[in-house]
């Protein structure tokens, strides 16, 4: 089979209205893509994932294992399954990007914990998606690996369970205990600092850890990991005041984003924030995210870094949304746009038609993107960007929508419009110019496609 009807059927695979005879012969496909794209589907109906957990091509399993929109309880159904690969995939869970994918049904990591390939037992608690409460009752575990683990589940932990982790006879069990304790503890941090260590947990530890006054002077005396250390709550005022003035920008940049200091002593330390410059959110600003009186602060502060920590804190107040919304700092508007969960519509608006970040492209399906009048606006515009904003519009006149359908710079996006007459569909499926490929892809994709038609596809694809 060609590549144009493996990306047909691929297209048809995405199809939000086909029905399941149609997804059970994509299933049985001759193609592997097109087999596991269908267990990749967010949505199957109940006949199509029977057939996939009892797939004969292990790939088709291991693929809805990982599967971060199916239903957990359907893919525990896998735990058992009979090819070690498959249970594997089930343990290490989907990767999905700013997504929270549903947790398995306790039953399933009890039988994953159990499983006889240590791997399959390794991966499962490796992985960032074991629940907490999992993770907590590894505490005891037999396995060093397991008790490391059970430190990620700190907060759950009763106390008792803590001091022996923080004694546990394996060094690196200690260690990975020492890790959630040394905030508050400067026997440990010291300990960790002593310790051969990756760069990440050094910087870890030395941002975090409690510091006695004698370990933070020999910290900054070898003059190294300073960046770490000027965010330590614990960091000594004079030892905070010389680190403001050190030779490193980074350094000061860390030390002027330091909660207690006033908006004045940050102006007086000489940092800049550039606008590519990438900076993580501040753990002071986001352990208070619902603290409407510190993220109006944040929102009115001079400091960059602040406003952009405060942009992505769900507790903003309207206020400070509006604020930030105008903001001078482009990261400062397009985090707010991001991660906000009512951002201003004509904020997304003005983000997408200015915008030269890669991430504007997808503002358009966030809440509250402003929809109405886009058509007259932007149908006859001369950049193809806007003109395909005019398929966002509920007001979309079929005369338009015809003639973004035949525009090579839009007709991709048009074909996935249900309001497109089936006629045009049938077009574009049928369009034989490579350079049409793309669209007629998206139009196998467009849920006004009548079952028929899919089933046509199929047989002249020979599926």
């Amino acid at each position: 089979m060609g590549d144009r009807w493996t990306g047909l059927l691929q297209g048809l695979v995405g199809n939000k209205a086909a029905p399941a005879d149609v997804l059970l012969r994509l299933l049985g496909h001759e193609d592997e893509r097109v087999r596991r794209a269908v267990a990749r589907r967010a949505v199957l109906p109940q006949e199509v994932i029977e057939a996939v957990l009892v797939h004969p091509d292990r790939g088709v399993r291991a693929t809805f294992a990982e599967n971060a929109g199916a239903d957990p309880d359907q893919r525990a159904r896998l735990v058992d399954d009979p090819h070690p690969s498959v249970p594997l995939h089930l343990a290490m869970g989907p990767m999905a990007y700013r997504q929270r994918v549903a947790p398995l049904p306790d039953w399933a990591y009890e039988r994953l914990l159990n499983h006889p390939k240590a791997l399959v037992r390794q991966e499962l608690i490796a992985w960032g998606g074991t629940p907490a409460h999992i993770l907590a009752g590894l505490a005891d575990h037999g396995e060093p690996l397991f008790r490391r683990a059970a430190c990620r589940a700190w907060d759950r932990l009763p106390d008792e369970a803590r001091e022996r982790l923080l004694h546990d006879e394996d060094p690196d069990v200690r260690q990975a205990a020492a890790l959630q304790a040394c905030h508050e503890d400067e026997e440990r941090t010291t300990w960790l600092v002593d310790r051969p260590a990756g760069a990440w947990q050094l910087g870890e530890v030395l941002a975090r850890g409690r510091l006695t006054r004698e370990l933070a002077e020999r910290v900054i005396a070898e003059g190294e990991r300073l960046a770490a250390i000027a965010c330590n709550p614990s960091l000594p005022r004079d030892l905070v005041a010389r680190l403001a003035v050190d030779p490193d920008p980074l350094v000061r940049l860390h030390v002027s984003a330091r909660p207690e200091l006033s908006e004045s002593e940050r102006a007086a330390i000489d940092y800049t924030v550039g606008a590519e410059d990438r900076l993580p959110v501040l753990d002071w600003v986001w352990e208070r995210r619902e603290d409407a009186v510190l993220l109006r602060e944040c929102a009115r502060s001079p400091h960059t870094w602040l406003r952009r920590s405060a942009a992505i804190c769900p507790g903003l107040p309207s206020d400070a949304v509006e604020l930030l919304a105008q903001d001078e700092d482009f990261a400062v508007r397009l985090l707010l746009a991001e991660f906000h969960p009512e951002p201003p519509p004509e904020l997304l608006l003005d983000l997408y038609l200015h915008g030269t970040h890669r991430a504007v492209g997808m503002l358009v399906v966030r809440p509250g993107f402003p929809t109405a009048g886009l058509a007259a606006r932007f149908g006859d515009s001369a950049d193809p960007d806007r003109r395909r904003l005019a398929l966002h519009d509920p007001g979309l006149e079929p005369e338009l929508l015809d003639r973004l359908s035949r525009d090579p710079e839009t007709r991709a996006y048009a074909a996935r419009d249900p309001r497109l007459p089936v006629t045009r569909i049938r077009e574009l499926l049928a369009d034989p110019d490579p350079e049409a490929m793309t669209a007629a892809l998206a139009a196998a994709a467009n849920p006004a496609l009548p079952a028929d038609d899919m089933r046509r596809l199929l047989d002249r694809a020979g599926a």
